[in-house]
């Protein structure tokens, strides 16, 4: 019987690459790796061609979804290759760390060695920088030279005066305890597969079988479900957080993979990346980067041009020392988004199931680079996707974000979505589980215990509106009747006035989407009669805070009223034409009010420019008065531009505005002006310059120095003979 240690870094292209040649000398009966061992009834899954890395082993509690732990391979993870070797040779493969049923009995943590290993071993070999050290040992020699006897008695050394504590303890007492068994069970020749670090303490002798049972008694148990799921080369990056991550998947990927010429075949590929983003870089650049990488590596005396020397050659030439470009290839060669795939039978959670079958049948790929899709909610395809996407939503499963176009509307009937997948959200799909076994059924339950625990009415309405857009019509019941029963008991104007725009929007649009719209409009409609029963008590008296917050409500259930009857929508208007000229509502309200009225065509200018000629009269305080032409001017400031009167009230205004009481309104005044576009800011400049009052107006570019372009104004003032004022446009 003979026990052969084979000491590995996790993903490591040199140790994979070792490994295979030493597995192939030795021909082993039996091959222990590291992990956990509820894997044994998944593992040959592996050995199906439609599995292909990166992929992991997803264990889970089965009563607990929050406690899972992923075991991540790519193709050059040596773990991963010594399955292959034993599965494609018949040999039993079986896992040997610590159940992951004990991992989640408990909440202790993997406490770190007080030494780093790599950094020991590099600074003997007198370099500086681990990762390259290890990179020149192991992971750059292809000579088949073989590692694990070195590797053995290094570790063996750095680990003479280290006693293993806490979960490494655990994990290392069962290790020993399957090599017992494989030992008792008769295998001749068995090869051990683990992180270099544990090797010492699997080497024989080993000690008593009742020191590591004493290690390991009394743990606490949870039933564990295990199975395999795609994973991506980013989420190997030790960037992700992954601890045993490493900095370049994309390039061990290469390292593993490429035949001959890692350097030519790395930089060509790296031009490819560039090209693609129509970047001009010739095959001259690649030769021309090609001899600095090999160059390089041959005055710091390395075995092969590394990673470093790659990234020196591709800044320096085929990205002309762009930093930004170096970031492009960092982030689509070095660490790379490739996703792996599995098998179609291979045991998932019931949701996941459900939406990788769904998925399929919409023609919806999971890719982890983010990509855009737009969706027309006419076409039944689209509006199952988006129906999908939404219940996913609301199960916490953010595949995909609701995103929008800037450049041209998108109307009711068309949705824009941003998708990129990331496999951590595989353990959302096991968690959605708790409240379902498919994605409607699990988004049902969640929207029908907001209808009964949502505290508020905007909750319960959001929740309605939510349940519209993923059409979840066993749902929508128990959230209509909880958004009436609320709205009934609810006395707060402003909750109302919260919860009117998207029980509006569900009303109106819902029937693009095919849902069932029928009693959201009469709801509405009764809560849009309380809102003007009692807006008059509402704005009374209100401070500015306060008066910027119902300004938004206001905001709000103007836009929702239009969504609903013409006779809601004249009660509605009708109650701010009321409300508009009284003494009582705060200045920045009443000027919105006098806005929309002016909008609305139910107060023409000339009674505007009254209201606002009081507004701005003398006796107003100048606070106040800033506050009316903030909500006056909300609407925008091209009003301005066509209203002369108006204008010239606005800047009589603020021509006599004292300079001390100017600085304190200064900030209301930037707030309002600065929400214009830039063409609107310059064309009130113009107007106002030619206004024929006391004070000239001097249009300034905002790419103009505002301090060195006031100092002029003096001189400006003396040869037009009138005060001037600076206006940044």
């Amino acid at each position: 019987m003979s026990v052969h240690l084979f000491g590995i870094r996790h993903h490591g292209p040199g140790s994979a690459r070792a490994l295979v040649a030493a597995l192939a000398d030795l021909q082993p009966d039996i091959v222990l790796i590291e992990g956990p061992p509820e894997a044994d009834k998944v593992v040959e899954l592996a050995a199906d061609p439609e599995m292909v890395p990166p992929v992991a082993l997803l264990a889970y509690a089965v009563d607990d979804s929050t406690r899972a732990a992923f075991w991540p391979f790519a193709v050059f993870s040596p773990e991963w290759q010594a399955i292959r070797f034993a599965l494609a040779g018949g040999v039993p493969v079986r896992f040997c760390d610590l159940p992951a049923a004990l991992m989640f009995g408990s909440s202790e943590r993997e406490r770190g060695s007080s030494i780093d290993p790599l950094a020991t071993l590099a600074a003997a070999g007198g370099y500086d920088d681990p990762e390259r050290w290890w990179d020149d040992v192991i992971e750059h020699r292809r000579d088949g030279a073989e590692p694990f006897t070195v590797i053995a008695e290094a570790m063996g050394e750095l680990r003479r005066d280290e006693q293993a504590t806490g979960r490494e303890a655990q994990r290392e007492a069962y290790m020993r305890q399957t090599l017992r068994k494989a030992i008792k069970e008769g295998f001749e020749r068995i090869a051990v597969v683990c992180g270099a670090w544990h090797v010492p303490a699997l080497t024989l002798p080993l000690p008593p079988a009742t020191h590591d049972a004493r290690i390991l008694k009394g743990l606490a148990k949870r039933k564990v479900a295990c199975t395999w799921v795609p994973w991506t080369h980013s989420r190997l990056a030790n960037a992700s957080g992954y601890g045993a991550g490493v900095t370049s998947p994309g390039w061990y990927h290469h390292l593993f993979t490429a035949p001959d010429q890692i350097t030519t075949r790395w930089l060509t590929k790296v031009a490819r990346v560039l090209r693609d983003e129509d970047l001009p870089v010739s095959s001259a650049h690649v030769i021309e980067a090609v001899r600095l990488a090999e160059t390089l590596a041959a005055l710091r005396e390395r075995p092969l041009a590394g990673l470093s020397e790659m990234t020196e050659a591709t800044r320096a030439v085929l990205c002309g020392g762009n930093d930004v470009l170096l970031e492009l290839v960092t982030r689509e060669a070095v660490v790379g988004e490739l996703l792996g795939t599995v098998p179609g039978d291979t045991p998932q959670a019931p949701v996941a199931a459900d939406l990788a079958a769904q998925a399929r049948r919409l023609r919806l790929k999971r890719d982890p680079a983010e990509r855009v899709i737009d969706l027309d909610l006419r076409k039944d395809n689209d509006r199952e996707k988006s129906q999908l996407l939404h219940r996913l939503g609301i199960l916490g499963i953010d595949w995909g974000v609701p995103t929008s176009d800037d450049r041209r509307s998108q109307g009711t009937f068309r949705e824009m979505w941003k998708l990129a997948w990331d496999p951590g959200l595989e353990v959302d799909l096991v968690a959605a589980g708790a409240h379902g076994t498919t994605v409607v059924g699990a988004a049902t339950t969640k929207m029908l215990a907001a209808a009964a625990e949502s505290s508020t009415l905007a909750e319960v309405t959001s929740a309605l509106e939510r349940s519209l857009l993923a059409n979840l019509a066993d749902a929508l019941p128990a959230l209509l009747a909880g958004v009436d029963t609320r709205a009934a008991k609810d006395a707060d104007v402003g909750h109302l006035m919260a919860a009117l725009p998207a029980l509006a929007r569900s009303a109106r649009y819902g029937d693009v989407r095919g849902s069932d719209t029928a009693g959201l409009a009469a709801v509405a409609e009764r809560m849009v009669a309380r809102v003007c029963a009692g807006l008059g008590r509402t704005v009374h008296g209100l401070d500015p805070d306060a008066a910027a917050s119902v300004l938004e409500l206001i905001d709000g259930v103007q836009d929702a009223t239009a969504l609903l009857s013409e006779e809601s929508r004249e009660i509605w208007l009708r109650t701010l034409e009321g409300l508009s000229d009284r003494a009582s509502v705060p200045p920045l309200i009443a000027g919105r009010l006098t806005r929309l009225m002016l909008d609305t065509s139910r107060v023409d200018s000339g009674e505007v420019a009254l209201r606002l000629g009081r507004a701005l009269s003398p006796g107003t305080a100048t606070i106040e008065a800033a506050g009316y032409v903030e909500g006056f001017l909300a609407g925008g400031g091209l009003l301005l531009v066509h209203d002369e009167r108006l204008l010239g009230l606005v800047d009589g205004w603020l021509a006599g505005i004292p300079d001390e009481a100017f600085l304190e309104v200064l900030p209301l005044l930037r707030r309002t002006f600065g929400t214009f576009a830039k063409p609107e800011r310059r064309s009130i400049a113009d107007r106002a310059r030619a206004l024929g009052g006391a004070t000239q107006v001097v249009a300034v570019d905002d790419d103009l120095d505002a301090e060195l372009a006031a100092s002029v104004l003096p001189t400006v003032a003396r040869l037009l003979g009138r005060p001037t004022t600076l206006v940044e446009v």
